[in-house]
């Protein structure tokens, strides 16, 4: 083969090879351009640490004869860690390590409707769904499509029906996040029909932008607002995070949340609700010097305020209860703190010092 031939097959070779590299992340935003500064926001209490456990994702469970509970994945432990949601007094750990019923290969998002607790098991590639308070397993489900789940959250339709949304990121080489082009599976929507102590589910699509802006590279927190068609799903991609809205059934919107209020990375979302339309996302920057709480409108993504406690840091998953509850009249935000344990911020703090809404309490 002549010098001039090899040359060209190797420019050719190149290419194909250039093509199949994972597409470099949007320009960061510039973050010279800073969010406004968070208030002060010291915690009620925190759970007693317990870094061995590496602690994930809270959610909170209201009983119907008062009861309420957090709930907490513990990922090293494969098991849910179970507090007083008023007091973080430990009450008992549920499950065991193994791909049974109410076993866990490192169960990590978590998410409660009435009295059914969805668990996203990253290893075990599946949700199991378990009714509350006995922790009885109803089913699973994903184990045909998901390859690493994440998280999850639920929009209840009555009568034993519900649209959940699972994220996936999935890697094609480990620890590396797929080129654009494959990244179309990055969220999963099942309906879920519970009926006769028995849960099953339906798979109804798959999304995740493919070019643009919408692009899912690293995900793991969702939240859905039915009321509003509105998925809003943290990209955690460092140096490129943000929040970004899609529609229920798969569409991105266009709309984001810009990067300069997630220097670290966009974590844990919940949405406080003021009736159908009105109310607040609470989204995170997960910092291990400097944790943010920031506060978006419902409908708009405007930024309406910050808050940050001075011993919370590097906050995985958050939960929310509009109730109220012993010692928090407005209700509470619970947080990860640093893997370890979880705290409780009341919500009449978090609305004094920001000047959000404190009135939209539930029942």
């Amino acid at each position: 083969m002549s010098s001039s031939l090899s040359v060209s097959a190797l420019l050719v070779l190149l290419l194909l090879s250039a093509c199949d590299r994972p597409a470099a992340p949007p320009p960061a935003t510039d973050v010279t351009e800073r969010a406004p500064t968070a208030a002060e926001v010291r915690e009620a209490w925190q759970t007693v640490r317990d870094t061995l456990m590496d602690i994930d994702s809270p959610a909170i469970w209201h009983g119907p004869n008062g009861e309420a509970w957090l709930l907490v994945s513990a990922k090293a432990g494969d098991l849910i860690r179970v507090h007083e949601a008023a007091t973080g007094k430990w009450l008992r750990d549920v499950g065991t390590t193994g791909r049974g019923p109410a076993q866990f290969e490192r169960p990590n998002g978590l998410a409660v409707s009435g009295d059914l607790l969805w668990v996203v098991e990253r290893d075990g590639r599946r949700v199991q769904v378990l009714q509350l308070p006995a922790f009885t397993p109803l089913g699973s489900y994903g184990e045909d499509d998901l390859v690493k789940p994440y998280g999850v959250t639920i929009a209840d339709q009555g009568a034993g029906r519900y649209r959940t949304w699972i994220t996936d990121s999935y890697e094609l080489v480990a620890d590396s996040v797929p080129p654009d082009s494959a990244l179309g599976r990055r969220v999963r929507e099942y309906q879920v029909m519970v009926e006769g102590g028995r849960a099953t589910a339906k798979l109804l699509r798959t999304f995740g932008d493919t070019t643009g802006a919408g692009v899912l590279r690293v995900v793991e927190s969702i939240m859905a607002d039915p009321a509003n068609d509105q998925l809003l799903i943290a990209e955690e991609l460092e140096g490129a995070s943000q929040l970004k809205r899609y529609t229920l059934t798969g569409r991105f919107t266009g709309d984001t949340v810009p990067q300069r209020f997630f220097p670290n990375q966009a974590e844990g979302i919940v949405l406080y609700a003021c009736g159908d339309t009105a109310g607040y996302w609470v989204a995170t920057d997960q910092g291990k010097v400097i944790n943010t709480y920031h506060l978006f409108d419902r409908k708009t993504l405007a930024h309406v305020g910050a808050f940050g406690s001075p011993t919370i840091k590097n906050t995985d998953g958050i939960a929310l209860t509009q109730r109220a509850l012993p010692g928090f009249p407005a209700g509470a935000l619970f947080a990860v703190h640093d893997d370890g344990g979880v705290a409780a911020i009341s919500w009449e703090a978090i609305a004094k010092a920001t000047g959000v809404r404190g009135d939209c309490t539930a029942k």
